[in-house]
């Protein structure tokens, strides 16, 4: 079983003035991430703007973020689709590149019952041979939730080897603890929960937080698993206001302008996302600063 670590960074997509993709920039950021506690590099989730990405956009990334950071951290592609074709040919296509996982978003908008659900997956899972599955369970954006019935049953499934649980429901995350596997891995799809899910079981986080603070992050984790409980509290604690304040706004926003105001050229976000406002940036400011961030 591919081990995917405890941090996984689901990353930004940078572009460029005229909106055209960054490759050179993500790249870059690429080899930074999993230099500075990045395990595994998220590539084309919800945080790389995968929806207003086009495929061939989207292969082009899987293959330049593989070569960027070969050795030092694997790379998991966003292949969801709420059509299970589309999904099923992208996934294909993102294990012939090389990547070494794919994350699967539960299908959006049309909402199908959970038997749906669990076909959409076992199809997706069927078609791509070896190549390990993350699900991705998000119902504030997808309009449906995953339940831990149905995540039981994915479990049974050889390739389906854990899901990004961002219900924000520690319930029901611990509920899919109960009913899978152990071997079976939870990752927080919420920086701001990643310490309590380690309480009940997860594994990591795959995290947007980490873009500018992925070693804090691996070192709570790894202060939670050698029990060293009030160091990881007291992480959690310190990292907590930059946690909110990347989420004041709609996911990426924040997050691009907090590495523009490192410096990095990421550019802005495409339509229908628009650029960070004056309030939203001088929040981030203001924590960043606190946090030697900046």
């Amino acid at each position: 079983m591919v081990d995917f670590g405890r941090v996984l960074t689901a990353m930004i997509t940078p572009f460029k003035e005229d909106g055209s993709v960054n490759y050179d920039v993500a790249a870059k950021l690429a080899e930074h991430l999993a230099n500075n506690g990045t395990d595994t590099v998220v590539v084309c989730g919800t945080t790389g703007e995968s929806p207003t990405l086009s495929w061939e956009e989207e292969y082009q990334l899987f293959s330049v973020v593989l070569e960027a950071v070969a050795g030092k951290a694997l790379v998991m592609a966003g292949c969801g689709s709420n059509s299970t074709k589309e999904a099923i040919a992208a996934t294909q296509k993102a294990a012939k590149i090389g990547v070494h996982g794919a994350l699967q978003v539960v299908p959006y908008y049309n909402k199908p019952p959970q038997e749906g659900l669990y076909q959409h997956f076992q199809a997706i899972a069927q078609a791509s041979g070896d190549l390990p599955i993350l699900l991705y369970n998000v119902p504030g954006r997808t309009g449906q939730n995953l339940s831990p019935e149905t995540v039981a049953r994915l479990a049974e499934i050889k390739n389906i080897v854990g899901i990004k649980e961002a219900s924000g429901n520690l319930d029901q995350a611990s509920e899919i603890r109960r009913l899978t596997p152990k071997e079976f891995q939870i990752y927080s799809g919420d920086d701001s929960l990643t310490l309590p899910l380690l309480a009940v079981g997860a594994k990591g986080v795959v995290s947007v937080a980490s873009h500018i603070v992925g070693n804090e992050l691996q070192q709570m984790i790894q202060a939670f698993n050698s029990g060293k409980i009030q160091v990881a509290i007291d992480i959690h604690l310190r990292l907590f206001p930059i946690f909110k304040a990347l989420f004041v706004t709609a996911n990426p926003i924040p997050v691009k302008k907090a590495l523009q105001l490192q410096n990095w050229q990421v550019g802005s976000t495409r339509l229908p996302l628009c650029e960070a406002d004056a309030k939203v940036t001088q929040k981030l400011e203001v924590v960043m600063k606190e946090l030697s961030l900046l």
